[in-house]
């Protein structure tokens, strides 16, 4: 299976040199004095670049990225299976190939029966490839499992966080998850700014089942409500024992427009 990218020239550069520049660019003005944190997860937005790669930057420029990866995105097209794999292939971007984890990804599907391979819920979903170039920029090397999920309930949030700690304590080595996911969408930056914290209160709590409830009760628009929750799940399963939040902003920062915003922030879960 080769995935070839969906949206590259509209939500990243097109043009491989454009695009290490600016992600560069973007890495280099983030950039923290002192060693790169060995993370377990990672909280990453997913909008176009020109709205929400700083934030992006400013989570990945923390982290050591290392050679295998778990990558859980939202179901943004309701197409393909609930719970998404690819068990083998390749991710096509501008920068290159990224390789699908094979031994890693067999050993996850094992492990829920949610798990189904698929490549249609892959095909179009913009929110786990624009996560890639950051890693590729990062970690020439490296190989990853993609999961793209739809809605689910907690429980079921439980079920596949508890099956991603059980494959990654099992394999041994470094393993980082990134999940990907914007915050409240299309309210005023006022609004905008109390939903999110909703959320973000959450994940600093290292709460997962607090995300979950207040992001719903309060109607939080986060979009990657459910990977960010699988990810707390097994990142609190795998020992974590602080979250600290990176950067926040909204697509009114870049604009200028705050009358109708999106959220963006990153998370970094150790």
């Amino acid at each position: 299976m080769i995935r070839k990218p969906a949206v590259a020239g509209y939500f990243y550069p097109q043009d491989p040199r454009t695009l290490i520049d600016q992600i560069q660019k973007f890495l280099k003005e983030e950039k923290k004095e002192g060693p790169l944190e060995k993370a377990i997860a990672l909280i990453s937005p997913h909008a176009g670049y020109m709205y929400s790669g700083k934030v992006a930057a400013a989570g990945f420029a923390r982290v050591n990225v290392p050679s295998k990866l778990f990558i859980l995105s939202p179901n943004h097209t309701g197409e393909g299976a609930v719970a998404a794999i690819n068990q083998s292939g390749r991710w096509m971007t501008p920068l290159g190939e990224a390789k699908v984890d094979e031994e890693l990804a067999r050993a996850f599907r094992e492990r829920s029966p949610l798990i189904e391979e698929d490549s249609l819920a892959h095909a179009t979903e913009h929110s786990l490839e624009v996560q890639i170039p950051f890693v590729q920029s990062l970690n020439k090397d490296f190989s990853f499992v993609p999961l793209t999920v739809q809605h689910l309930s907690f429980e079921e949030c439980e079920s596949l966080g508890e099956a991603l700690a059980q494959t990654i304590s099992e394999v041994g080595d470094e393993i980082l998850i990134i999940a990907s996911s914007d915050m409240n969408h299309y309210e005023s930056q006022e609004v905008t700014m109390k939903k999110d914290q909703v959320a973000i209160d959450g994940l600093l709590h290292l709460d997962p089942e607090e995300l979950y409830r207040e992001v719903h009760r309060h109607r939080v628009t986060m979009c990657g409500i459910i990977p960010t929750t699988i990810a707390l799940i097994a990142a609190k399963k795998l020992g974590a024992k602080k979250a600290e939040l990176i950067r926040h902003a909204t697509s009114g920062d870049m604009t200028g427009d705050y009358t109708s915003v999106v959220g963006y922030a990153s998370f970094v879960i150790s």
